[in-house]
Order: C-alpha cells, then sequence, then structure tokens
C-alpha cells in the first residue's frame, strides 16, 4: 500500500536535510545537505520525502485529513539533538554563580562546600515528585528551542537510593514527555560529603552496589565519570569505567575541562561513545579521538558560564578529523540554559565555527554523541520526523540572530508540539 502523507510543510526557503555521510568530518561538515525552495513529506510519525517543492508535492499522495504547513520561506531543519545535559535537580545556584562573579573560581567553590556537592544536599530531600516538576519545566525550554532528543544524567545523589531515584524520574518523564531522554548514570560526579576522608569506600560502593543496582533495573544506556583534577583520577576512571562497561553499560566521560589530565585519551582508549568538556585535550589526545571515533562534546555555554578563558579547540579537533558536537550542559550550576541556539551563537563566535557546521554538531553528530547515528538527526526518508520550523530566511540567521529564541514550530514523531 502506498504511504500518504499526513503532515507537508512546503514552502521553506531552505530545508537543511542533513543528508549524507554519518558523521560528518573536517570539510563535509559544512555540507548541510541544503535544499532552495523545499518541502517535507510526513507519513505518521516518520519522514516519507524530502526535496524541492514541486518534486514532493507531486511524488506525496495527501491523506484525508492532511495537515499542511505552509512556512512561507523560513527555514527547516532536523530537530536539535543535545548530548549533555544534567536536567534533573532539586534547586538551583545562582548564589554561586554571583560568587563567580566576584572573582571566585569553580574549584574554590567546590572545595568549600559548594558545586556538584551543594545540589547532592539538596537532592536528597527532594521527593520524586518534586523532581519531575522541575524538570518538566526544563524539558519544555528545551523543546520550545528546538531540541527534540537529550542525554539526561543522574549524579545529584551520589547515594544508591537517590541515583536511582533520579534515573526513575528520567524514566518516567521519557514516557511522558515529548522529548526523548536517553539515560546516562552518573555516580561518580563527586565524591560525597560523608565520603570525603574515604574515597575508596565509595568508588566500591559504585562498583559493588550502584553499577549493578543501575543495570538490574535496566535504568541508563550509559555510564559517566567526572575524570578531572580534584575528582576521579584517570586509575580511578578506569576502574570504574570497566565495571560500568563489563556491566553492559556504555561509556562517556567528563574530561579535560579544568585542566590537562589525558582524560580525553582515556576516552578514546576504553572506547567511549564520547569525551565531553576537552577544554583542554591535548594535541596526542586529539589524534586518539579522531582514530577512535570517540565523539568530542564540546560545551561553551559552561565555559561561558564560568567566566573561562580558554574554550575548547573545535578548529584543532575538526582539521584532525575527530567527530566534533555541541550541547549546552543544562544544569545548576555550572551552565544553567536550555538554549541550545545560544550555545551554536557561542560556538560560532569563540570557536570559529561556521553556521553549517554548528548546525550538524548539533543534529548529525549529535546522535553520533548518544549513539544514534544514523537513526535521528537528519531530515530523510523513514527516520523519525523530529522537524524545527525556524522564523528566518537563512541558515546562518541561527548563530547571528543571537540570545533570542527563532522556533517558530516543532514538530516531533509528526505531531506539532510547539506553536500549533
Amino acid at each position: 500500500m502506498v504511504k500518504k502523507a499526513t503532515l507537508l510543510i512546503r514552502n521553506a526557503s531552505q530545508v537543511v536535510t542533513m543528508q549524507g555521510p554519518v558523521p560528518r568530518l573536517g570539510p563535509d561538515l559544512n555540507d548541510i545537505g541544503l535544499i532552495e525552495n523545499g518541502a517535507v513529506a510526513v507519513a505518521g510519525d516518520e519522514i516519507l520525502a524530502v526535496g524541492p517543492c514541486d518534486e514532493v508535492e507531486g511524488k506525496a499522495p495527501l491523506a484525508e485529513g492532511c495537515t499542511v504547513i505552509d512556512v512561507k520561506g523560513r527555514v527547516v531543519t532536523p530537530g536539535l539533538i543535545d548530548p549533555h545535559t544534567h536536567p534533573v535537580f532539586a534547586r538551583t545556584r545562582e548564589q554561586e554563580f554571583e560568587m563567580r562573579t566576584l572573582g571566585k573560581s569553580y574549584m574554590e567553590i567546590a572545595q568549600a562546600g559548594g558545586g556538584i556537592r551543594n545540589s547532592v544536599r539538596a537532592l536528597r530531600e527532594t521527593p520524586a515528585s518534586k523532581l519531575k516538576e522541575g524538570t518538566v519545566r526544563r524539558l519544555d525550554r528545551l523543546l520550545g528551542h528546538g531540541v527534540t532528543t537529550i542525554e539526561a544524567k543522574s549524579g545529584y545523589g551520589l547515594s544508591t537510593e537517590s541515583e536511582l531515584k533520579m534515573l526513575e524520574v528520567i524514566q518516567d518523564l521519557n514516557l511522558m514527555h515529548a522529548i526523548d531522554l536517553v539515560p546516562t548514570f552518573l555516580g561518580a560526579h563527586e565524591i560525597p560529603d560523608e565520603y570525603q576522608v574515604k574515597r575508596e569506600n565509595y568508588i566500591e560502593l559504585l562498583i559493588n552496589e550502584m553499577i549493578p543496582a543501575v543495570t538490574k533495573d535496566n535504568l541508563a544506556e550509559f555510564s559517566d565519570i567526572f575524570c578531572e583534577e580534584g575528582v576521579y583520577t584517570n586509575e580511578e576512571s578506569r576502574r570504574i569505567q570497566q565495571a560500568a562497561k563489563d556491566a553492559g553499560l556504555k561509556l562517556k566521560f567528563h574530561a579535560d575541562e579544568l585542566a590537562s589530565t589525558g582524560g580525553a585519551g582515556l576516552a578514546a582508549e576504553m572506547g567511549a561513545v564520547s569525551a565531553d568538556h576537552i577544554v583542554y585535550v591535548s594535541d596526542d589526545d586529539i589524534k586518539a579521538l579522531a582514530r577512535s571515533g570517540t565523539v568530542a562534546v564540546l560545551l561553551p555555554g559552561t565555559t561561558f558560564s564560568l567566566r573561562g578563558k580558554q574554550y575548547a579547540p573545535a578548529r584543532k579537533l575538526i582539521e584532525a578529523g575527530a567527530v566534533v558536537s555541541l550541547s549546552t550542559d543544562c544544569n545548576p550550576g555550572s551552565s544553567y540554559t536550555e538554549s541550545l541556539p545560544f550555545v551554536i551563537s557561542l560556538a560560532a563566535l569563540q570557536m570559529r565555527l561556521t553556521a553549517a557546521e554548528a548546525i550538524a554538531a548539533t543534529t548529525v553528530n549529535a546522535a553520533c554523541a548518544i549513539d544514534r547515528g544514523g537513526k535521528i538527526g537528519q531530515l530523510v526518508s523513514g527516520l523519525p520526523a523530529d522537524i524545527v520550523i525556524w522564523d528566518m530566511e537563512d541558515y546562518r540567521e541561527l548563530p547571528y540572530h543571537y540570545a533570542v529564541n527563532l522556533v517558530s514550530k516543532v514538530i516531533k514523531n509528526g505531531k506539532v508540539v510547539v506553536g500549533k
């Protein structure tokens, strides 16, 4: 039986399809599969056809009651993918933000009992129902900024009970919210207060109790770790992540954010899906990332919010042939934003990415950062109909017209969920 279109998007000035190689590397990052005067036909929850308006409208029969959206010269792209977020938390940390504006560093605040451990104390005493309420608001804002899939981490519980509580909240919200949430266990986010002088006991708890509990109930797809100076050493990270890998979890790393410690190289060596932050990644580890295919997830919003002087070396990574992606790092401490478009602007201004490269880094390459390369992040026949219609005529306006929300409509799985 011939499939018929249940949704037709027509008269787009540009359709950014991202059709082509997965992932995008080097010069290919600038090939965004652009179609002028384009259209997209959707059958149910998947893309039926993409191309010039006259071709799509000539080939795709319309189902009875088909919704037709005339975008009148606007830009259409795949739904954005945010591959590094911490959306489940109890309270914000604006007092720490103000401390940073007055000159305190992230590590100074953390060493004084603030930072992640501040969020841990709040989350442990907050019921799951309250956590869900706050997280839904953040998911709504992400969706409103064009994000249709996110990776969502635990990491503010740092006890078996509280980490499971966070992952169960993520699991529940994945069933009820329009955004798809990909769950990551981040029990190795910090050393909690009660284990500060007995860190080995906490590491044993992670390996012998937390990881088995998470995998027993299939609550996470990935395991992440804060492999960083002053948090987990490379040796500790290897040990914990090997246990997670042996238990069936795929790996991610927070690495080389505050200093060059070799965390990105360890991520590449262990076959991690991504190494994130990597502001201070070494030249040798850039080459290791390129060889391994481990995705470099860059978080310029975090550098911006922490008043950092150095951004991740995006151009070096691209020139070396590494897979480069971008993310908000949405969290209550170091990057409290749900605007991936603003991160795209930062990437252009501070890391010298072109608009095309930044869009590729938040669609097709971001899909690779959550091990969904070729499955989402493209407007290609047969893939999920996750689509954004933008209030702009040229895709290059996205980073250029910064700090405003240019989203006109968001379609998730073929249904209009924003801008009805």
